[in-house]
């Protein structure tokens, strides 16, 4: 067990290690061919309040996404979740409600079983990275039937499996 814990942190500290970005310069290129490197518009930096919804929907994500008829998770969903725990135990008035989805494929029934298990996948997983699961006010299944993207094509079914953290006080 104690082997399990010290190879998960040690996997949690390689990953926040290598998850900065490099700094990097908006690139423009002029009519003539000429390559130029200009710095972001100030008024086009949005900050957000320490703490919000606002800052976690844009600064950490809120959801992670799955595959056809799946519910386990990427490297990239356990990165989100990754730095969701993270942010989360850096801002402990805040509790979370997992919501489980699924695109519109299959029945209603099957759909809400997928997404419960992909809430329950996710919120686990945190519990495991060291969220509180007491802060875990509710995980629950939407199935089919509230999707985020309108359609009937991969496009619109891939951003419907998905699995997102709400906040809540």
């Amino acid at each position: 067990m104690k082997s399990k814990l010290l190879t998960l942190a040690a996997a949690l500290v390689l990953a926040a290690a290598c998850s900065s970005e490099p700094d990097s310069e908006p690139v423009v290129t002029s009519d003539a061919g000429q390559t130029t490197t200009t710095a972001p518009d100030v008024a086009s930096v949005q900050s957000y309040a320490p703490g919000s919804v606002d800052e976690f929907v844009a600064e950490v994500g809120d959801r992670v996404f799955f595959g056809y008829d799946r519910y386990d998770l990427t490297p990239e969903a356990q990165s989100v979740l990754q730095r969701q725990v993270a942010w989360l135990n850096s801002y402990p008035q805040h509790r979370i409600v997992v919501e489980g989805h699924c695109d519109e494929r299959g029945t209603r029934e099957y759909n809400l079983a997928l997404g419960e298990r992909r809430a329950n996948a996710q919120a686990n997983y945190m519990v495991a990275l060291g969220l509180d699961p007491n802060r875990i006010v509710q995980v629950i299944s939407y199935g089919k039937e509230r999707p985020a993207v309108l359609g009937s094509d991969e496009t619109a079914y891939a951003q419907n499996r998905r699995a997102v953290t709400v906040l809540s006080q």
